[in-house]
């Protein structure tokens, strides 16, 4: 009989250790799957939205393959047009290798955010800070032609994902200190 409040108490501290931590739907006793509060769910969903955002920015260089190819030729005249080819190769294969690990960044964000973990937040700002210095230096960086190594456009699409990873971060930071 006494036992029957100590396990109540144990059951209401784990649920307010559950709010606490942002998440609704798991019991004392690990049965269920946590949820993410509207809180969590709008981080997720943002984080959706950054994944697609990543997805069109991979996708795009392979698409205006001609302005990099214009780009890389205004920069440099001499160059023949193998080494143009070439050039424009190496960028698109570049960023295709930077648009896969962001894919990658966002999908594992994503899963630990889902799932609760409470890490969740200081990996998705660590992603956010990693993957947007990548997009700076893409937009800004000057080549041995004195321009920017990308066509400004692609440079600016290349930041594109940064803005709802700044949204899903102070969302899910939000979301702890709640």
């Amino acid at each position: 009989m006494n036992q029957h409040p100590i396990l109540v108490q144990q059951v209401v501290a784990e649920r307010h250790r559950q709010i606490r931590d942002g998440f609704a739907g798991a019991t004392s006793r690990g049965i269920g799957k946590p949820r993410p509060t509207r809180g969590g769910r709008s981080a997720v969903a943002t984080m959706y939205l950054g994944l697609a955002a990543t997805v069109v920015t991979t996708v795009i260089p392979y698409v205006d393959r001609s302005g990099l190819v214009r780009h890389i030729r205004a920069g440099y005249p001499t160059y023949g047009e193998a080494r143009i080819d070439k050039a424009a190769t190496i960028y698109v294969v570049y960023l295709s290798v930077v648009g896969v690990l962001g894919l990658a960044g966002w999908l594992c964000s994503i899963r630990a955010a889902r799932a609760g973990k409470r890490w969740a937040s200081g990996a998705a700002t660590a992603m956010f800070l990693v993957g947007t210095s990548v997009a700076l230096t893409d937009l800004l960086i000057k080549d041995t032609s004195g321009d920017t190594g990308l066509p400004t456009l692609l440079g600016w699409v290349g930041l594109l994902p940064s803005l709802p990873g700044l949204l899903a971060v102070a969302l899910l930071w939000s979301r702890r200190s709640a």
